[in-house]
Order: C-alpha cells, then sequence, then structure tokens
C-alpha cells in the first residue's frame, strides 16, 4: 500500500496531466452516445446507450467514401515523399558540391515559405494546365520533388552517422546505390518513420488542399473537408457529429498509440526538440 501511494505521489503531475487530456476524448465519447435530446442537455452520463449512431454516420454523406479517399491520399502522399526526400537528404547529408550552401539556403526558405504563399501559381497550374482539380493528384504529385521539412529532418539524422560506416560499405564494393539500402536505411529506420508519421498526420488532417482542389467534387472529398460539410448538414443531431469526429480521430490516435516509441526516438534524434 505504501509503495502504491508512494507511485502515485512522486508521478501525480503526470496523472494530472493525463487526466486533462484523457477528459476531452471521454466526454465526447459519451456525447457520442447519447440521443439527441439528451446530448442537448446538462446530463453528462447517457441514460441509455446509442451506439447505433456510429452506424447512421457510416451510413450518410458518403463517409465511407470519404475514409477511402482519406487512405489514399494520406499513404499516397507519405509514400511520394519517402521516395523522393531520402535520396535528397543522403545527398546533402554525404556529398560535397559547388552550392552547398545556397542549396542548404533554399531548403530552409522552402521551410519556412507558407503553403498560401504559392497556391495561386500552383492551383494554376494543376487546374487549367493540366486540368486535374477536383481530384487528388494535385496534393500528391508534389511530394514526388521532395518536401523541404522531411528533407532537412532527414539530412539532420544522416550527418549523425560516422564516416566509418560508408567507408566500410565503399570497401565492401558498395556503391552508393547499395549503400542507401543496406547502410542509411536500416540505421535510418527512427528519422524515416517520424518523417513519415508528419506526413501521414498532416495528410490525414489537411482540411487546406482537399478544399482548394476537390470542393467541387464530393467524391474526391477527404474526412477533414467532408466532416466540415457533415457538421453544418447535421448541427442539429450533435450525438452524430460527435460520433463523426472521434470516427476521424481515432486512426490517428491509434496509430500514434502504437508508434509513439519510434516516433519519440526519431524526433529526438532529428533534434526536433521543445
Amino acid at each position: 500500500m505504501r509503495r502504491s501511494l508512494t507511485w502515485v505521489a512522486v508521478h501525480s503531475l503526470a496523472i494530472a496531466l493525463a487526466l486533462m487530456f484523457l477528459a476531452p476524448l471521454v466526454f465526447l465519447f459519451l456525447a457520442s452516445a447519447m440521443s439527441d435530446e439528451q446530448t442537448l442537455g446538462p446530463a453528462l452520463w447517457p441514460r441509455s446507450w446509442h451506439f447505433e449512431n456510429y452506424a447512421e454516420v457510416f451510413a450518410k454523406d458518403d463517409f465511407v467514401t470519404w475514409w477511402r479517399n482519406t487512405l489514399i491520399y494520406a499513404f499516397g502522399a507519405t509514400a511520394a515523399m519517402l521516395v523522393s526526400s531520402v535520396p535528397v537528404a543522403y545527398a546533402m547529408a554525404r556529398f560535397r558540391f559547388c552550392g552547398e550552401r545556397v542549396a542548404m539556403l533554399l531548403l530552409v526558405a522552402g521551410m519556412m515559405l507558407p503553403p498560401q504563399v504559392t497556391i495561386v501559381p500552383l492551383y494554376l497550374v494543376w487546374a487549367q494546365q493540366l486540368h486535374l482539380n477536383g481530384t487528388l493528384w494535385p496534393l500528391i504529385l508534389p511530394l514526388l520533388f521532395g518536401d523541404a521539412f522531411s528533407i532537412f529532418l532527414l539530412r539532420q539524422f544522416l550527418m549523425t552517422i560516422p564516416q566509418e560506416y560508408f567507408d566500410a560499405a565503399k570497401v565492401d564494393g558498395c556503391g552508393e546505390l547499395r549503400t542507401v539500402f543496406r547502410v542509411v536505411l536500416p540505421m535510418a529506420r527512427p528519422a524515416i518513420a517520424a518523417v513519415a508519421l508528419f506526413q501521414f498526420f498532416f495528410a490525414w488532417n489537411d482540411y487546406f488542399g482537399p478544399q482548394i482542389y476537390t470542393s467541387e467534387n464530393p467524391g474526391a472529398w477527404t474526412l477533414a473537408y467532408g466532416l466540415a460539410g457533415f457538421n453544418s448538414a447535421h448541427s442539429v443531431h450533435w450525438n452524430q457529429t460527435i460520433a463523426a469526429t472521434l470516427l476521424v480521430m481515432a486512426p490517428v490516435i491509434v496509430v500514434f498509440f502504437f508508434a509513439q516509441r519510434v516516433f519519440v526516438q526519431g524526433v529526438t534524434l532529428t533534434g526536433v526538440k521543445g
């Protein structure tokens, strides 16, 4: 008993913070299982459980289509980012070339440039020149040219790998491509997982991009954009609105729960702190 009380006293601050973060989620879950009338009342506990609210959410407003589009966007954008960013980060970390500082300056400038600044010319290219408006391609294809934030994080991690590993790979007869697959990718797994999760979470929660490119085609809406329309269409039915919100939040929470160890490790090793 004394040991348990000591543990609670030592971890009291962590327990208080955990309760603060969990309380809104618990409230949302309880509200999502209430009836229409009780949701608008002062009660905090459901008088009767209405889990059919979740089934009704899936049956309305192409919710399954939004899920499919969000999965395509999130996984497609993450894969495109990794394919393009890992080689660039490796080159910037290991090769010495003329204009290296200029390339690094442009990379940092790309991180600082807000997307709202470039959205007009990009929209003119994707919508008027390539006629891809109303699809998710304008959100996925640009990542095949690299992502400044991901390249920067990966470069910072690759700079910490000792040169001896690369020298040993060259002695064994490995070229640059084999070195990337045999040395860099296994050792950079935490950093790659960190940037992949950053991109996945960004794509999953992205509202601005789908609003710009897919607003005219409801069949290409994602969960973040479709949920806004769902809220306006079902503003009276707060139980279903909250249930839809939880269904959008749940995958991100589950992914982070299972990947938090490698995510925290990768963030720490790439130097993103505070």
